[in-house]
């Protein structure tokens, strides 16, 4: 058995802060940092993560670079003052950019958060899923402000990964690989979200970094305080029935509360997410191989499009728990 103790605990933290910062650092394709600095122009916020499929498949014609932008206030960040209470009430808002790079056009998703809400959506006490799943994958600081802006952003990735962590061993199997745990965890995260991709999309995002995510696992179970035992192909968090069930019930709550907040967002998305239309037509092509023809009242007007395109979804199976 292996006990977690404050030594242990503190030794854990290092390594995997160390091990964050660095994959933090890692270079990008410079299109990418060409985009993130015309897209920012003069304004100055505290950093910008890039992740996503841009990240972790490279860029091509078709590719949408996803970016979160962190800002100390709202106000930080250039938008009507309705945008900011969106955000503020309901984070994160999203918005689409289209830039010149190098004589090619990029794309790109933009969610804004604040520091305060990132520290908030990466903690186990979060409700809302989405963001410590999104950041307990790779992820890379693509521009930050100063020393101490990214210092703050990395500790909340480390914490990401942290509450992921922890979510993996209360949901997951009783013994198992790291890796199965890790699989285990982000197949809850989709079913508790409304998305499109097919079932097979989870297991893929850990084989893509099958070393990453095996040394990281224990080391934050040692973080969390979660003590366990060990052979040399698998691994048993050691946790009390009353544990196990306690978490079961709080999962229950954000699985319940995943979607209708997503679709809320959805709604949110089409007054503060310009080109919405078009982002989604490309999202589900992409994810699930249905054809969203856009008329162009659609395009002006889609939330009065949306039911017709929704009910063809739901009819092709888009929507279904795989």
């Amino acid at each position: 058995m292996v006990i977690t103790d404050p030594a242990t605990r503190k030794m854990a933290l290092s390594q995997v802060r160390h091990n964050l910062a660095q994959e933090l650092a890692m270079p990008v394709a410079p299109e990418v940092t060409l985009f993130v600095k015309q897209m920012l122009g003069a304004v100055r916020p505290m950093g910008v993560l890039f992740y996503g499929s841009g990240l972790r498949s490279g860029i091509d014609e078709d590719t949408l670079l996803d970016f979160y932008i962190i800002v100390r206030r709202q106000a930080d960040w250039p938008r009507s003052r309705l945008a900011c209470i969106a955000n503020a009430v309901m984070p994160p808002n999203v918005e689409y950019q289209e830039l010149k790079v190098a004589g090619r056009t990029m794309r790109a998703k933009v969610a804004v958060l604040s520091l305060t809400q990132l520290h908030a959506l990466t903690g186990f006490s979060a409700v809302n899923t989405t963001v410590w799943a999104r950041f307990s994958q790779p992820v890379r600081l693509v521009w930050q402000n100063n020393a101490q802006a990214e210092q703050v952003i990395t500790q909340c990735i480390v914490r990401a990964n942290v509450t992921a962590a922890k979510w993996a061993a209360l949901l997951g199997p009783d013994k198992a690989s790291p890796i199965a745990f890790w699989n285990a965890l982000y197949a809850s995260t989709y079913k508790a979200e409304l998305r499109v991709e097919n079932g097979q999309r989870s297991n893929s995002l850990v084989e893509a970094n099958l070393d990453r995510y095996r040394h990281m696992l224990l080391p934050c179970w040692h973080i969390a305080g979660i003590n366990f035992e060990q052979d040399a192909t698998s691994v048993a968090p050691i946790l009390s029935v009353q544990q196990k069930e306690k978490a079961q019930r709080q999962w229950r709550l954000r699985a319940g509360l995943g979607r209708p907040l997503n679709i809320l967002r959805l709604i949110k998305a089409v007054y503060t997410f310009k080109g919405s239309a078009r982002y989604a037509a490309w999202k589900v092509r992409r994810h699930s191989g249905m054809e969203i023809v856009l008329s162009p009242f659609a395009e002006k007007h889609p939330l009065l499009a949306a039911p017709p395109v929704l009910w063809k979804l739901w009819r092709g199976g888009a929507f279904r728990q795989r």
